[in-house]
């Protein structure tokens, strides 16, 4: 009951403004660590009297040294047992409660929290950005950089909050007590002290420099290591095994050599304090036994001074360890901000409203695209989709087809342009009730590694069973579906697909992707290939299931089997980013245009027909 009141007191997963994180390291931590400043505050002032604790029980033994040398043992109980029975309490019960408290703050209100909420603001964040994004790196470094920003930024804000009151009590109530035993014994502290701070002026940024680079080179390993895992079937096809061995130890060999330098600052930094803690101990040591000798100071004040810088000896070597670990992490947070800091380039406009569609009518108003280069893929295209209307997209590799699909989806937005759906601009209104509205079958159909029940639910969440049923039966799934199991126990709907649907093959995967869609029922229907990765007898078997499902849609369809689409209300030519025909099937053959050359290429000459 009490751990989980205290792991309570911060709610992972609250409602947060979906904002871009901010530029630079200090601002970065401050947007996470204010969602937990009451708690922090918290550590901070239970750490200050950990400390005063700690600091109490050496001054109270040598206290205790100067109170047993100066009374008698008959009279010594007697005379000391109200301060006894305080130092008592202080010890078996103050100190406990204290050090609980801040072990429940820290373990249970904090460390689970604060990590679990960094990494959920920037998966939701990440989640944002466009295709373009997650094209351009590796999934394995991305998914790294979420996981690892979170625990970084958690256990550096904690070690500050930890170190501070340690080196700030420690030092100062040293120094108070040294001075009120003699002034002369703080100069071997105050020297200690100004060396400390040099090591740390000169270490620290290095520490720093090669944590942010070592960090780097894991999440590239981490990224290539991924990439050959999800493309191990490339590998075993190619019997790349050796080259793929050679890529990730390149990799492994530039981390190696940036954490070994690493460490070799780690080493100097922790040997420089060792030697300066030496000299410490063995100065204030000196210089206790000598104004001791000369009647200047009490035997309790040596106990004090030698028990105290030994303490401290142990905690320089401690925030040592704290401060190696705060900038590795510091480090760690750098790295992780190169991913998860930039900015989001397809955003919902402010006040953007859902689409709602009633009829299905689409218009590409002279849109112009070229992906970030000189030249057009798209180049001033436009094209009149009618409520209802069955449009097919013909032409070679490379014309546009592909990207005209993604544009209607927003996958990117336009140079000029704009793109209508039942005369709203689709750049006004929410991508999300955008693609709500726009059921797709693409070519490279991609499950998820979940359950066939789970997939399935993509195209309705709240379908029900018959209703899956009947999708499944619609596009000739349920045949295959019966007979899958998996290594967990799940058969049936049951049974996980694997990782981008792997454990199917290419006709299987496009049939739940079918299926998927007859779910949605959407009115916008997109084909892009929908039929590539199927057998003719399967294709026959489901195109009844496809008429049915674009009855009173409106369909864009791409197929590079002319066959597949010949039957479409109209055919629209792209090439090079531009509609060069637009008809019938009878009037493009009629024609003679590229149209006619492509169908001659696939029912002529180009298969060898005569």
């Amino acid at each position: 009951m009490l751990f989980r009141r205290f792991e309570a007191l911060l709610d992972v997963f609250k409602a947060s403004p979906e904002l871009e994180p901010p530029q630079g390291v200090l601002p970065f931590y401050a947007h996470y660590l204010r969602q937990a400043w009451p708690l922090l505050i918290a550590v901070l002032v239970v750490g200050f009297f950990a400390a005063l604790i700690e600091v109490a029980l050496f001054s109270f033994l040598g206290r205790l040294i100067d109170m047993t040398q100066a009374t008698p043992s008959s009279a010594f109980f007697s005379q000391y047992r109200g301060e006894l029975l305080w130092m008592l309490l202080v010890a078996m019960i103050l100190r406990p409660l204290v050090f609980g408290l801040h072990d429940l703050l820290a373990n249970q209100a904090i460390t689970p929290n604060l990590t679990n909420l960094v990494r959920w603001q920037n998966h939701r964040y990440v989640l944002k950005q466009s295709l373009s994004f997650f094209q351009n790196d590796f999934a394995g470094r991305i998914a790294q950089r979420i996981m690892q920003t979170g625990p970084a930024l958690r256990d550096s804000a904690l070690q500050v909050v930890d170190a501070l009151w340690h080196v700030l009590v420690y030092a100062g109530s040293a120094l108070y007590l040294f001075a009120e035993a003699d002034l002369r014994l703080m100069l071997p502290l105050l020297l200690w002290i100004l060396g400390y701070c040099l090591l740390l002026r000169h270490f620290v940024p290095l520490i720093k420099q090669r944590s942010a680079t070592a960090s780097a080179a894991r999440s590239t390993l981490m990224g290539r290591v991924v990439d050959g895992y999800t493309n191990i079937m490339t590998l075993k096809l190619f019997a790349h095994t050796r080259e793929e061995e050679g890529y990730a130890r390149t990799a492994m060999q530039d981390l190696l050599d940036k954490v070994r330098l690493q460490t070799r600052t780690v080493t100097a930094l922790d040997f420089s304090v060792t030697c300066l803690n030496g000299l410490l101990i063995a100065s204030t040591g000196t210089l206790a036994l000598w104004l001791w000798s000369q009647e200047l100071i009490s035997t309790g004040a040596i106990a004090l001074a030698i028990g105290l810088v030994i303490r401290i000896n142990n905690m320089a070597e401690w925030i040592m360890w704290v401060v190696n670990g705060i900038f590795e992490n510091v480090g760690t947070v750098q790295d992780g901000m190169q991913t998860i800091v930039q900015p989001c380039h397809l955003l919902d406009r402010t006040g953007a409203q859902p689409l709602k569609v009633q009829r299905g009518a689409v218009h590409f108003d002279a849109i112009h695209f070229h992906y970030g280069k000189t030249s057009g893929v798209i180049d001033g295209l436009d094209l009149q989709v009618h409520p209802g209307e069955k449009i097919g997209l013909v032409g070679p590799s490379g014309a546009g087809k592909s990207t005209l699909v993604s544009l209607l989806l927003r996958l990117y937005d336009l140079q000029a342009g704009r793109i209508l759906i039942d005369d709203q601009d689709i750049a006004a209104v929410t991508q999300e009730s955008l693609r709500a509205q726009i059921g797709v079958v693409t070519q490279d159909t991609s499950l998820l590694h979940r359950s066939i029940r789970d997939n399935l639910r993509y195209g309705k969440p709240d379908a029900s069973e018959a209703e899956l049923h009947a999708a499944v039966h619609k596009a000739r799934a349920n045949s295959f579906i019966a007979q899958l199991d998996d290594n967990q126990g799940g058969r049936g709907f049951d049974a996980k697909v694997g990782e981008r649907g792997v454990k199917l093959s290419g006709g299987q995967r496009q049939r739940i992707a079918i299926a998927r869609v007859l779910l949605k029922d959407a009115p916008i229907l997109v084909l892009d290939e929908a039929t590539s990765a199927l057998d003719s007898e399967v294709e026959a078997a489901i195109q009844e299931s496809l008429d049915s499902l674009m009855q009173g849609k409106t369909v864009i369809a791409i197929a590079h089997r002319l066959s597949t689409i010949a039957r479409m209300d109209r055919l629209v030519v792209i090439d090079q980013g531009r509609i060069v025909e637009s008809g019938t099937h009878g009037q493009l053959i009629a024609h003679g245009g590229l149209y006619a050359r492509l169908w001659q290429h696939q029912t002529g000459g180009f298969v060898g027909v005569e």
